[in-house]
């Protein structure tokens, strides 16, 4: 699906990841980004927050990282109309929802290893 995403405004604007081969690269690293980018951006906000006075424990700071990475993720795809969770199965949403909590147990457990 991120692969997917990146593809999508780039059809639409006509920027054009290219043919072939070079085009599925291109499409896959930019997926692979766009992932980092709202990982390491939900990670920022979380630390920026604590910094700021927010002080939560893991075990609640988690499930929140992990909905915001959730809806940081997904609400681009649906707003591309790569996907609608209206339609998913509940594997779909297992295979979503697991790593997007696991993400977020891991960045606040992390935060508060290196205080």
């Amino acid at each position: 699906m991120p692969t997917q995403v990146a593809d999508r405004p780039a059809d639409r604007t006509g920027a054009g990841l290219g043919e072939g081969k070079a085009k599925s690269n291109r499409e896959h690293a930019a997926g692979a980004v766009l992932g980092y980018v709202t990982g390491l951006g939900v990670g920022c906000v979380y630390g920026v927050w604590r910094r700021l006075g927010g002080s939560p424990s893991p075990w609640t700071a988690g499930p929140l990282l992990g909905a915001a990475a959730m809806a940081g993720s997904d609400l681009p795809a649906f707003a591309v109309e790569v996907t609608d969770p209206a339609s998913w199965d509940l594997t779909s949403w297992a295979s979503d929802v697991v790593p997007h909590l696991v993400h977020g147990f891991t960045t606040a457990s992390v935060y508060e290893a290196l205080r």
